[in-house]
């Protein structure tokens, strides 16, 4: 039996209410934000070749928006591959997937990350 509290605060089955869906919203519009300022500064550093893409990520700016771009990237791709998992499997694979799932979003992110330090600092 659903109360009138229940209906008003959206929680469901999974008592966690609206928040997936709005964070799903906010990266998506993050990314469409985000990834025409980074393509075209990326593409404009591109003509000059390996050099010129080096120093673009080597700049504050350069690396601030590439972080932003893969942070967003990243949150996205786990909401919506969690979506996915949580609509066709079920019971203890569910579980596993779901850990899987958030393991590989932070490996990803890590080694993305651990990259841009390595390219912004020289090395």
């Amino acid at each position: 039996m659903r109360t009138s509290y229940k209906n008003v605060t959206g929680l469901g089955a999974a008592h966690k209410g609206v928040g997936h869906f709005i964070k799903q919203r906010v990266t998506a519009l993050a990314l469409l934000i985000l990834i025409p300022l980074f393509l075209f500064q990326f593409l404009s550093s591109f003509t000059s070749g390996y050099n010129g893409v080096m120093a673009w990520l080597g700049s504050p700016f350069g690396a601030a928006v590439t972080f932003l771009v893969v942070s967003a990237m990243v949150v996205h791709m786990r909401l919506g591959v969690q979506t996915a998992i949580e609509d066709y499997f079920g019971g203890s694979l569910r579980k596993i997937a779901l850990m899987l799932n958030g393991l590989f979003a932070l490996g990803l992110w890590l080694i993305a990350v651990y990259a841009l330090i390595k390219i912004s600092f020289g090395g």
